[in-house]
């Protein structure tokens, strides 16, 4: 239980799963013995975790293992990571094994608490513009925070690009080499994608605004769930120090999320505007400004105070928002 004295939500890992989770093989006897069902049960059960996208290979006389080891997630090591000034912060943390999308889960909050939510597994993981955001079981970081937040004279719409800075930062200090920002809210290492960030403004009322900001991260991605996605990507544990956890990873996430709100509420996004060129992987490079299927060539020169993408198209600067407009880097 936290400071506030509300209680966090950890709901158990599939005691199968556990089982498994260290990617050797283990018996179907063993497997019987340790969950306490019969051997048809357990096939029963491991015929589950397929119909979930979950590889599991079964050999005669071996017995059943996953295509490789599970780092699950840790609720005490999520909360380890967290700053003091993050765990005054957050009022509740919620790990769940499945659910539709971690947004949505908090989407429905309206106390005025502040929560995170993280989960193993998402059947619907949504993008920027309601793109699908593919998310294997134990693979990847699932992450949403609920936060109410007095708003800045800065446009809400700013809050992404905020959250993307402080989560770079965050990144870069855990190691992981030549992190960095596409505008409007894409987390890259190089020029491949590492995550994304989804925020949503779930109504205004008085000069507060309730938020719900997502991160998707690729951490372990396996290549064939990643087939589906229609650009270059990569994944955290080809550039990362070995050894770091998904729920290092995660609690140091949700600080960076934490202190970024904090911040933008009392300074708006002057300061993290001023600390974007760090990470710009865009500035000065030709770009195509895609919307309605339709292609704009443009050279990306920065980002404005209001968070818009400033062009030069046909020798004229223009800034550029968000909306439905994607951005796509000209191959070298």
């Amino acid at each position: 239980m936290n400071a506030a004295g509300r209680p966090d939500e950890i709901e158990s890992a599939d005691p199968l799963i556990v089982a498994l989770a260290g990617g050797g093989w283990v018996s179907g006897p063993a497997l019987a013995a340790h969950l306490g069902v019969t051997r048809s049960a357990v096939s029963a059960r491991i015929a589950r975790l397929r119909r979930t996208g979950i590889d599991v290979y079964a050999v005669s006389g071996k017995g059943y293992r996953l295509a490789g080891a599970l780092d699950l997630l840790d609720a005490k090591a999520i909360r380890a990571g967290l700053s003091a000034a993050g765990r005054d912060m957050l009022d509740q943390l919620i790990v769940r094994q499945s659910v539709d999308s971690t947004n949505s889960v908090l989407g429905g909050c309206r106390d005025g608490a502040t929560r995170a939510c993280l989960a193993e597994y998402q059947t619907a993981g949504r993008g920027r513009a309601g793109r699908a955001w593919i998310s294997p079981f134990a693979a990847n970081l699932y992450l949403s925070v609920g936060y109410d937040l007095v708003l800045p004279r800065a446009p809400v719409a700013t809050i992404s690009l905020a959250v993307g800075v402080a989560l770079a930062e965050a990144l870069a200090d855990l190691g992981v080499a030549d992190i960095g920002l596409k505008w409007p809210n894409d987390l890259w290492i190089g020029r491949d994608k590492l995550g994304g960030i989804l925020t949503e403004v779930r109504g205004e009322v008085a000069g507060m605004a309730r938020l719900v900001v997502g991160l998707g991260l690729n951490i372990a991605m396996p290549r064939g769930p990643a087939s589906a996605i229609d650009q270059p990507w990569t994944r955290l544990v080809d550039h990362a120090p070995p050894g770091l956890t998904r729920s290092r990873v995660a609690g140091r996430c949700l600080d960076a999320v934490l202190a970024a709100l904090t911040e933008f509420e009392t300074r708006g996004f002057e300061p993290f505007a001023a600390r974007w060129p760090r990470y710009d992987r865009v500035a000065g490079q030709p770009v195509d400004l895609v919307e309605n299927h339709r292609r704009t060539s443009a050279i990306a020169q920065g980002v404005a105070d209001d968070g818009s993408l400033l062009v030069e198209i046909d020798g004229a600067r223009r800034a550029v928002y968000a909306g439905d407009i994607s951005l796509r880097l000209v191959a070298s």
